[in-house]
C-alpha cells in the first residue's frame, strides 16, 4: 500500500511537471521570438505562462521528493501548498461565474450581428479589465491579429449582404461603426459619414470611427464591449474546465495524505521492529 500511493503520488506530478516544463518553455519562446519585434499581446502571454510555470515546477518538484524519497517535510509542505491553490482555484471559479453573469449581446433588426453595450457588463470588468490602462495593450493584440482584415472579403459586397453577416462580437464591435449612427455602408471596414446625423453627434462612438484601418472602431466603448463578450464566453468555458482540474487536484491530494500517512505508519512500525 506504501508502495502503490507513493508511486501514484509520483506519476501525477511527473505530468505536472511535464506541464510546467512546457509552461516555462512557451514563455522562453516568447521572450526569445523576436523576429519582428516583440508584440504587447505577446508580453501580455509571457509573464502569466512563467508564473504558472514555476509555480507548478515547485510544487511537482515537493510532490516528487517526498513521495519518492519518502520525506514527511517535504510532503508537509506540498500538501500545504495544494490546499491553498485548491482553495484558490475553487474561489476564482466562483468569482469568474459571478463577474460574468451580465452582459448579452443586443439584436438588431434586420441584422445577422449583435451589437454589444459596454453598461450591459459588470462594473469590476470594465473597471479591472478594459480601463485606460490595459485597452493599450488589449488593442495592440488586436491590430496585431487582424481581427478586421478577415470580414473585408475579396468580392464586392452589397449593405444587404453585409448585414446578413454572422460577426462575432470583437468584429461587430471594433470593425464597424454602430448601427444607430447612421453611417452608410461602402464597404465592411469603410462607411462614409452622413451629412447630418444627430446620432453620430450624442454617440461617442460615432465620432471615434475612422476608415483608416489601423483606427477603424478601436477606440470605441461598443470595442470594449465586444472584448467583454469574447471574455465572457472564455471565462465561462474556463470555469467548467476549472472544477475539472479541481477534481485531478483533489485527487492528488488525497493520494499525497495517503502517501504521508503511509509513510509515517511504515517508519513507526520499522522502528518498533528494531530497524534503522
Amino acid at each position: 500500500m506504501v508502495r502503490l500511493s507513493n508511486g501514484f503520488v509520483a506519476f501525477l506530478n511527473i505530468a505536472s511537471l511535464l506541464v510546467s516544463l512546457a509552461a516555462i518553455g512557451g514563455s522562453v519562446w516568447f521572450s526569445t521570438n523576436r523576429n519582428h519585434g516583440a508584440s504587447d499581446c505577446e508580453k501580455v502571454l509571457q509573464r502569466p505562462l512563467l508564473i504558472v510555470g514555476l509555480s507548478l515546477l515547485v510544487v511537482s518538484l515537493l510532490g516528487l521528493i517526498g513521495s519518492c524519497c519518502r520525506i514527511q517535510l517535504a510532503l508537509w509542505i506540498y500538501l500545504i501548498v495544494m490546499f491553498f491553490l485548491i482553495v484558490a482555484m475553487a474561489c476564482f471559479t466562483v468569482f469568474a461565474v459571478a463577474i460574468t453573469n451580465k452582459g448579452v449581446g443586443k439584436a438588431v433588426s434586420g441584422r445577422g450581428y449583435k451589437e454589444y453595450r459596454l453598461g450591459d457588463y459588470s462594473n469590476w470588468l470594465q473597471k479591472y479589465v478594459v480601463n485606460e490602462k490595459n485597452w493599450g495593450k488589449i488593442r495592440s493584440c488586436l491590430v496585431d491579429s487582424n481581427v478586421c482584415s478577415g470580414i473585408g472579403g475579396n468580392r464586392p459586397e452589397s449593405a444587404a449582404d453585409f448585414n446578413k453577416r454572422n460577426l462575432s462580437p470583437i468584429q461587430s464591435g471594433c470593425c464597424k461603426p454602430p448601427t444607430s449612427c447612421g453611417f452608410e455602408f461602402k464597404n465592411a471596414t469603410f462607411w462614409a459619414v452622413p451629412r447630418t446625423g444627430s446620432a453620430a453627434a450624442a454617440d461617442t462612438d460615432c465620432t471615434a470611427w475612422s476608415n483608416r484601418q489601423e483606427v477603424l472602431c478601436y477606440g470605441c466603448k461598443s470595442c470594449r464591449a465586444g472584448v467583454l463578450a469574447n471574455i465572457k464566453k472564455e471565462w465561462r468555458l474556463l470555469a467548467i474546465v476549472n472544477v475539472g482540474l479541481l477534481m485531478f487536484l483533489i485527487l492528488i491530494y488525497s493520494a499525497a495524505c495517503c502517501a504521508r500517512r503511509n509513510n509515517r505508519s511504515s517508519g513507526y512500525n520499522r522502528y518498533k521492529s528494531g530497524y534503522p
